[in-house]
């Protein structure tokens, strides 16, 4: 038996059967989970229902303990991320376009994640992960990092480009510092002081809850508020870019077409990712080292660190330990 925490309209804890392994699966020790914003849009209803009573938890690092012969071993260190199953043969797969997948399923959605001692992840889907870097700061690469580096790609920053944040969490400190690595002129909008200090440090040009002091050229939104989307716009210089990173944004308020669209401005949203992405992300990780700023919570406290994360308590990125 193990311990593990499931979405059942709260977040609540339970002694259930180590999961067996299907053919093609690995099981793993669960040694870190971040805890991300679409765990808490999973336990709160902001998504449908797609597996009552699920585990969630998508950015797991793992001890292999049981394996199927060819990817990975016993022993093995691995990450269980968001994506973990496409079809691979629908006209999204075939054009290297696999997180658009209509049968794509997801870790801590579809399936149970990593807020549990023990998990299972198609090896297939499994990633190899970067020496240097403790356990606890592996976690937040698996999705907060990925999609940050998704929402990047969307936002088409040019060489030598000027980069809005809005929002500066988990996901945006880590996509800041590969823009930065990348020579981009980074400008980060929030509220949280605390944030603002972490930009800055990290090597943001300006950090504050006032719109950007000079024109954009790409931006990407991390809040899942829709009422910054037309502010995002506005700062946009002509031809910028804004993409949406989360996969929940309350509405958005109608948009001026002369103020926010004109001029060959695009709005993009960002739909998971693909496994090459994770990986080509993940290689950068390893020849930039990131500071992955976190803040480690024991298992048994879940739905403590959840609510910090909810209350703006949490500064970078939540991760359970064992």
């Amino acid at each position: 038996m193990m311990r593990a925490w499931r979405a059942t309209g709260r977040l609540t804890v339970h002694e259930v059967p180590v999961p067996a392994p299907a053919p093609g699966e690995l099981l793993v020790r669960v040694r870190a989970c971040g805890v991300c914003r679409t765990d808490l849009h999973v336990v709160d209803g902001d998504l449908p229902v797609h597996r009552p009573d699920v585990v969630p938890g998508h950015e797991t690092v793992g001890e292999v303990v049981a394996a199927a012969a060819g990817l990975f071993a016993v022993g093995d260190l691995v990450g269980v991320p968001w994506l973990r199953h496409t079809c691979g043969s629908c006209r999204f797969c075939v054009r290297d376009k696999e997180n658009l997948c209509p049968s794509s399923r997801y870790t801590g959605w579809d399936d149970d994640g990593g807020y549990a001692e023990y998990a299972v992840v198609p090896a297939d889907y499994a990633l190899r992960l970067p020496s240097g870097y403790s356990d606890s700061e592996l976690a937040p690469l698996l999705c907060a990092g990925i999609i940050g580096y998704h929402a990047l790609l969307r936002a088409e920053v040019p060489s030598g480009g000027r980069l809005g944040i809005y929002g500066f969490g988990g996901s945006a400190h880590l996509a800041a510092q590969v823009a930065i690595a990348q020579g981009a002129v980074v400008h980060v909008v929030t509220r949280n002081p605390a944030a603002q200090a972490l930009a800055l440090s990290l090597g943001a040009v300006s950090a504050s809850d006032e719109a950007p002091p000079e024109p954009l050229d790409s931006a990407i939104s991390f809040a899942p508020a829709g009422e910054l989307v037309p502010r995002a716009l506005a700062a946009l210089d002509r031809g910028g870019t804004l993409a949406i990173a989360g996969i929940h944004l309350t509405d958005v308020p109608p948009l001026n077409y002369q103020a926010h669209l004109f001029q060959d401005r695009r709005l993009r949203s960002v739909t998971s990712n693909t496994r090459a992405q994770a990986r080509e992300f993940l290689a950068l990780a390893a020849v930039h080292r990131l500071r992955v700023s976190t803040t480690d919570s024991p298992l048994a406290r879940a739905d403590r660190a959840l609510l910090d994360l909810a209350e703006g308590r949490v500064t970078g990125a939540a991760v359970l330990v064992p």
